[in-house]
């Protein structure tokens, strides 16, 4: 497999993983405002999908690179998640380390 693909691949792993858990990071808040269980067995069974796309995403690069961007990817979502779902506020401090984030991501792929 060329090189480009195999990084195409990564990152598709990377997006899906993050996607999922950050599903199961709104169940979570969602069954922690609602006391529902089944909210918790869902975000939890989600989570552990997602931690096999992470997993499954370490054949195509180094842990340390991958961690990088599955943390910053992760933060990126959960925040617009609380944002959007949850009407939480994202202080200047907050916003400075998402941009912090996101320059560590293209230093790291450089």
């Amino acid at each position: 497999m060329a090189l480009d693909a195999l990084k195409l691949l990564f990152f598709a792993l990377i997006f899906l993983s993050v996607l999922l858990e950050v599903a199961g990071d709104v169940l979570f808040k969602k069954w922690s405002i609602e006391s529902k269980n089944m909210l918790l067995i869902a975000g939890l069974s989600i989570y552990f999908i997602g931690s096999i796309f992470w997993a499954f995403s370490l054949k195509y690069e180094y842990l340390s690179k991958s961690i990088t961007v599955f943390t910053v990817f992760n933060l990126i979502a959960v925040a617009l998640a609380g944002v959007v779902l949850f009407k939480e506020d994202l202080s200047l401090i907050n916003k400075l380390g998402i941009i912090a984030g996101v320059i560590s991501v293209i230093l790291v792929e450089i």
